[in-house]
């Protein structure tokens, strides 16, 4: 499975404009070569870097199998809550430093996880994961 975007490559910068000091909405993703016997896809955004721990930027689950794809500032399947406290994406905003932000995708052999915060949803995935993609990009402020 592949997961990539229009708007940077895997490790270049996430430009501004997906980010806290831009206009803060998601990135266009793409994905191919799902395997055979998905279900549902499931997609983690997160920053490894912060100070805090695992920040959690955007959390989709239960997205339709035959999707292959995310519209920029759309969204897919029904989200979870971040660590913003809310169910919409949060753009990269690093308090300091460049961050590494890991947008995650899993295929599920399962079309509906049951999870409503990332501790249970994480547990759901490795549960019913059949393959992953990711997806690196870096961003710092200016």
């Amino acid at each position: 499975m592949k997961l990539e975007s229009p708007a940077f490559q895997n490790g270049a910068m996430i430009p501004e404009r997906y980010t806290c000091q831009g206009q803060d909405i998601n990135p266009e993703l793409r994905w191919s070569d799902v395997p055979d016997g998905t279900k549902s896809l499931a997609l983690i955004v997160e920053d490894p870097d912060a100070p805090m721990g695992i920040w959690i930027h955007w959390v989709l689950k239960n997205i339709d199998a035959g999707k292959r794809g995310i519209g920029e500032n759309s969204k897919a399947g029904e989200q979870i809550r971040n660590s913003f406290g809310k169910e919409d994406y949060g753009g990269p905003c690093p308090p300091s430093g460049t961050h590494r932000y890991y947008f995650r995708l899993y295929a599920l052999d399962t079309e509906e996880l049951q999870a409503n915060n990332i501790d249970d949803l994480r547990k759901e995935i490795h549960d019913h994961k059949i393959e992953e993609a990711s997806l690196m990009g870096r961003y710092a402020k200016r």
